[in-house]
C-alpha cells in the first residue's frame, strides 16, 4: 500500500511501499538514506513491545504455522528469511516457478512482498540482530503477481482467484493480502477462490489501503464477508490519516507508521501503509493458530478480535474496527467460543442474495403422461407472448372473428339489396312504360 515519503530521522532508509493500486501495484521504494546496520534495527521495532509481541512469544512463536503472501514475490535468500519460505509459486508468468523472484512492475523494482514477508516472519541475523518478525518461526508460502506489470498475460483477478487455490491447495493456514483492487466490489471468480479457502479453513487477512495514495474506504478483497480486515495507526496509537483507510469491514487495527522491512537486496527501509501493518495482523493469526491447534479459523478470528484494545475509543468503529491488536492477550486470555457465522456462511450467504441471476434452477420433474381430457365447449385463454398477441388465436376466431365474418357478410347482402331496390324504383318513376301491369 503506498503511503508517504518523510524525511529520515533514524538513519534507516525511508521507503514508500508498493501498493496494489485499481488493480496494479503503483510507486516504487525510495531509499533516501543509507541502511541502518542490522544490530540497530531491533531498537527500531517498537510494535513489538508496545503491542504484546514479546510477551506472546513466552507461548508460542508460530512454529508449525504456514502463512501464504500473494504478493510480489519473496527473496528467500536474504538473511532474514533465511529457511523461511518453504514453497511457492508464480501465478503472472513472470516469476519464477518457486515465487522468490521478485516480480518487478513497470514502476517498481517487486520489493513488496519481501517486505511484507519479512515483518511477518523474518528470523533475524543472529545474535539479536536483524529485523525479526512478529511470528518468527511460521513459515512463508511466497506466490508471486504481476500486479504492476503490463507484461502479464494473466488477468490481475485471476492471478488472485489462481494464487489463492494454490496457497489452500498447497497448506496455507493463513493467507496475507497486502493489496487492494481499490472497489468495493469484486470479481465472482473471487467469490469461488475466497469461498474455497474459507471451506478449508484458512484465515485470510487484507490490508484496509491508504488515503495517502488515493483509497478513501476500503476495497476488495477488504470488503468480502469472511475476510479480516486490517486498518493502520500510527506510533501514538491514534489513526493514521495516511496510512489507513476507512470502512464499516474493517476488523482489526494495527501499526501502519515507522515500520521497518528487509529489501530484496538486504538492505532496510522504514515504511508506512496497511500492507505493513496486514502482515503483522497474519503473523498475530499465526500465533494464535500455534497456540490454539484445534481452534478452526472463525474462533481464531474470533480470539484476534476479542481480545482487541478499545483504547479509549468507541468500538467497533468504521477506523479502528473492534479495537488494536493485543498479542499478548490473543495467545493467552479466555476467550467465550465464537457464536456466529463462520467466513464461508457469511460469504455464502452474501453470494446468495448478490449472485442471484448465477443460482442454478433445478429442472423439475416431468409429470406423468395422463389420458386426454374432454375437450371443454368453451377453449381455454391461452398465454401469450408479445408476437402471438398480434395473431388470431382459437379465443378470437371461435368468439370474435366467426361471428363478425358473419355480421359483415349479412350487412354487405342487406346494403346491396337496398342499392338495387332503389335503382329500380328510380328507374320505374323515369320509364313507367318499362315495368307493365300484369
Amino acid at each position: 500500500m503506498t503511503a508517504r515519503s518523510r524525511p529520515v530521522t533514524t538513519g534507516v532508509a525511508l521507503a514508500l511501499a508498493t501498493t496494489l493500486f485499481a488493480g496494479t501495484i503503483a510507486g516504487s521504494v525510495v531509499v533516501d538514506a543509507p541502511a541502518a546496520h542490522a544490530d540497530q534495527i531491533r531498537d527500531l521495532q517498537y510494535w513489538l513491545n508496545d503491542y504484546g509481541f514479546t510477551e506472546a512469544w513466552n507461548t508460542t512463536r508460530g512454529a508449525g504455522v504456514t502463512v501464504a503472501v500473494i504478493d510480489s514475490g519473496v527473496n528467500g535468500s536474504v538473511p532474514e528469511l533465511n529457511g523461511v519460505v518453504t514453497g511457492g509459486t508464480d501465478v503472472s508468468g513472470l516469476g519464477s516457478a518457486n515465487g522468490q523472484t521478485p516480480v518487478a512492475g513497470d514502476d517498481d523494482d517487486g520489493e513488496h512482498g519481501t517486505l511484507v514477508a519479512s515483518l511477518l516472519a523474518g528470523r533475524g541475523t543472529g545474535d539479536g540482530a536483524g529485523l525479526i518478525g512478529v511470528a518468527p518461526e511460521a513459515s512463508i508460502l511466497a506466490v508471486s503477481v504481476g500486479f504492476g506489470s503490463t507484461r502479464s498475460t494473466v488477468s490481475n483477478d485471476d492471478q488472485i482467484a489462481q494464487g489463492i487455490r494454490w496457497a489452500v491447495d498447497n497448506g496455507a493456514d493463513v493467507i496475507n493480502m497486502s493489496l487492494t483492487r481499490n472497489t468495493l466490489y469484486w470479481p465472482e471468480s473471487w467469490d469461488d477462490a475466497f469461498l474455497y479457502a474459507f471451506e478449508n479453513d484458512v484465515v485470510v487477512v487484507a490490508a484496509a489501503g491508504n488515503r495517502g495514495s488515493g483509497t478513501t474506504e476500503v476495497g476488495a478483497p477488504a470488503t468480502i464477508p469472511g475476510v479480516l480486515t486490517v486498518a493502520g495507526v500510527d506510533r501514538n496509537k491514534t489513526a493514521s490519516f495516511d496510512a489507513s483507510s476507512q470502512g464499516i469491514t474493517i476488523a482489526i487495527a494495527a501499526p501502519s507508521e515507522k515500520l521497518v522491512g528487509v529489501m530484496p537486496d538486504s538492505s532496510y527501509v522504514q515504511w508506512d501503509g496497511t500492507s505493513a501493518a496486514a502482515p503483522i495482523v497474519s503473523g498475530l493469526v499465526a500465533l494464535v493458530r500455534a497456540a490454539y491447534p484445534n481452534l478452526d479459523a472463525a474462533g481464531v478470528m474470533n480470539r484476534v478480535i476479542a481480545t482487541a484494545n478499545a483504547n479509549g475509543q468507541s468500538v467497533p468503529s468504521p477506523i479502528y474496527g473492534n479495537g488494536l491488536i493485543d498479542a499478548a492477550a490473543a495467545v493467552t486470555r479466555y476467550v467465550a467460543p465464537a457464536t456466529g457465522a463462520t467466513p464461508s456462511e457469511l460469504l455464502t450467504e452474501w453470494i446468495t442474495l448478490h449472485r442471484r441471476a448465477q443460482i442454478e434452477v433445478v429442472p423439475t420433474e416431468e409429470p406423468a403422461a395422463e389420458a386426454p381430457a374432454a375437450v371443454d365447449d368453451d377453449p381455454a385463454l391461452p398465454t401469450q407472448n408479445v408476437l402471438t398477441a398480434w395473431l388470431p388465436n382459437q379465443l378470437t376466431l371461435t368468439y370474435i372473428s366467426l361471428p363478425l365474418a358473419v355480421l359483415v357478410v349479412f350487412g354487405i347482402l342487406v346494403t346491396l339489396l337496398g342499392i338495387g331496390a332503389t335503382r329500380q324504383i328510380k328507374r320505374i318513376r323515369r320509364n313507367p312504360k318499362d315495368f307493365a301491369q300484369t
